[in-house]
This record gives C-alpha cells, sequence and structure tokens, in this order.
C-alpha cells in the first residue's frame, strides 16, 4: 500500500560490524502495508554486476568444483528468515535461491553462502548485466513457490525462491539493513577488502555522476554549423555505457559575455554523442551558436545541476 524508502545510515559503535571497520549501512523501511500480504507485493534490494566482471573474475563458474562466496551482514527489526537469490542474465537465465536463517530481531547476523559453478551458467564478455544480487524484505506468492535451496536451476518467474514469511511486510515501519557485502572468488570469505573513500567513489562514477556549478568549454563541431562539441574529464572517468543526460539550467556565454538560458535557442538540447569513445565525457550541445555567423571558436557551456546515468 505504501512503497518502501531506502537511506544510508550509520552502524552503531559497539556493534560487531562497527568494530570490523564498518561505519555505514543500506537501510529499507517498509510502508505501511494496511491491505496485508498481497501476491504481487515485493520489497527488494538488488545489485546488478556486470557481466564481463564475472567473466575475467577467475571464478571456473561452468565446474561445480569451482566457488564463489557471498558474505554480508544483516538486521531486522522483526525476527523471521528472509531469502534471496542469484540470477543470471546471459544464455539462458539462472537461478540460486538461498535463505538467511532465523535472525533475532535489531541483531546484526554475519551470513556466508559458499557458491558452486553450474555447466549451464554463461557469462558474456561486455558490460551488460550478468549477475544479480537480490535480497527480499517479501515476496509475494505469485513469485515464490516450490524450488530447491542453495542449487542452480533453471530461472523461473513465478518461483524465484519459497514462499516467504510476510511479517516483516506487514509490519508497519520495519527496517532491513546490510553491510560489508563482499562477492569473491573461492571457497570462503575472507577479511572485507576496505577501500579509501577516494577509490569507492570514483569506481562509483563509472555508472552515476551528479554535477553542480561546473562551466567547460565547447569547441566548434565538424559536422554541423550549429553545433558545440564538450569532452568533460575533470574530476570524472569513462562511465560503463553512454549516459542518459538530466540537466536543469545550462547556457553559453554570449559575445557580451552574459549568461543566456537557451530561452533564444543557443542551447536548444543536450545529449551524448553516442560515436564518441569517451563514454560519459563527451557532451554535445545541439543549436548552440550559429558558428558560420561568428568568428568565435570557443563557447562556455555552464550545466547548473547536471546527472549522468549509466546504471545497470
Amino acid at each position: 500500500d505504501e512503497v518502501p524508502t531506502f537511506a544510508q545510515v550509520d552502524v552503531a559503535s559497539g556493534t560487531t560490524p562497527y568494530t570490523s571497520g564498518f561505519r555505514k549501512a543500506f537501510k529499507m523501511t517498509n510502508g505501511n502495508q494496511t491491505g496485508g500480504a498481497g501476491t504481487l507485493d515485493k520489497s527488494e534490494v538488488h545489485y546488478k554486476i556486470e557481466a564481463q566482471d564475472i567473466a575475467n573474475s577467475g571464478w571456473n563458474y561452468t565446474s561445480s568444483s569451482s566457488f564463489v562466496t557471498l558474505s554480508f551482514w544483516i538486521k531486522s527489526s522483526v525476527a523471521q528468515n528472509f531469502f534471496g537469490h542469484l540470477k543470471t542474465t546471459d544464455g539462458t537465465a539462472y537461478n540460486y535461491p538461498f535463505e538467511t536463517g532465523s535472525l533475532t530481531a535489531d541483531t546484526w547476523t554475519k551470513i556466508t553462502k559458499t557458491i558452486p559453478g553450474n555447466s549451464n551458467l554463461q557469462f558474456d564478455n561486455d558490460n551488460s548485466v550478468g549477475l544479480t544480487i537480490l535480497f527480499y524484505g517479501f515476496m509475494g506468492t505469485a513469485l515464490t513457490g516450490s524450488v530447491s535451496l542453495d542449487t542452480w536451476a533453471a530461472y523461473v518467474s513465478s518461483t524465484r525462491t519459497p514462499d516467504q514469511t510476510s511479517t516483516w511486510h506487514t509490519t508497519n515501519d520495519a527496517t532491513l539493513e546490510f553491510t560489508g557485502l563482499q562477492l569473491e572468488v573461492g571457497p570462503q570469505a575472507t577479511p572485507f577488502e576496505h577501500r579509501p573513500y577516494t577509490e569507492e567513489f570514483k569506481l562509483c562514477q563509472r555508472y552515476y555522476q551528479d554535477w553542480q556549478d561546473y562551466t567547460h568549454a565547447a569547441h566548434r563541431g565538424l559536422d554541423s554549423s550549429y553545433d558545440g562539441h564538450i569532452i568533460i574529464d575533470t574530476l570524472r572517468i569513462d562511465m560503463r555505457a553512454n549516459p542518459t543526460v538530466t540537466h536543469t539550467v545550462y547556457g553559453r556565454l554570449a559575445d557580451s559575455g552574459s549568461w543566456t538560458d537557451g530561452s533564444n535557442g543557443e542551447a536548444a538540447s543536450l545529449h551524448n554523442d553516442p560515436s564518441s569513445d569517451y563514454l560519459g565525457r563527451y557532451i554535445k550541445v545541439t543549436g548552440a551558436y550559429n558558428w558560420n555567423t561568428n568568428s568565435n571558436s570557443t563557447i562556455a557551456v555552464k550545466f547548473v545541476a547536471a546527472t549522468f546515468d549509466a546504471e545497470l
């Protein structure tokens, strides 16, 4: 009846995740489900992994004697068992369901799952989705059913996991938190790889970038007298793919030195150039200026706010 909400929260000092160096957690808060547990209701947290990262990980994923290990900390405000699953995308989709076991309310618990390969698994060497890790606060019976835990089987949307307990889902404002998630090659969990904030942030920018008050030069394009091209590289990296660009305000610096807002057609549209080898950093401003009638070879384009989204 109400959608769940999501937030980054602090890990409380004195807890075991805190003493292991974890300071932040991902928190899902249930909305008020006054209508009860619907058969199509679903509260989900998922993480998508590029296929090439799995293909090049060193995991012999077609062999049942080669393993990856998934480990994470989980805390629920409601005592119950929860389910999750791994889902492949390439070739025939395969599914690997698992459970957390019964959790004690408001208590962090570490879960470790050792997952073998399977001869039917396929991961293409590309930047598309290869493997998705999914966790549920609840999933209705139209999506669950008779399925074996801890084994690979062809993915069926109506039997993703066994039927799930609805207690968490029907408890208003119930919460579910995760931290310290790690997927690694090998048959056992190793200590979590804590990376510096700057490294982690840079890796995140491959998928999403948020700009505020940046000014960049746009050089005359070769294909049209009305095009400007910008190569954006300040504090940025190439993205996973050409992103969806959303902006709120931008303009050009005219001969008079004043900023315009595009109302006269100076900045009619802003989009990513799909032919670029610099994914997410090569932006075309169309309708920006009539280059043939002006001697200037450079304008400046100011993004007051812009987002670049290349999420999987």
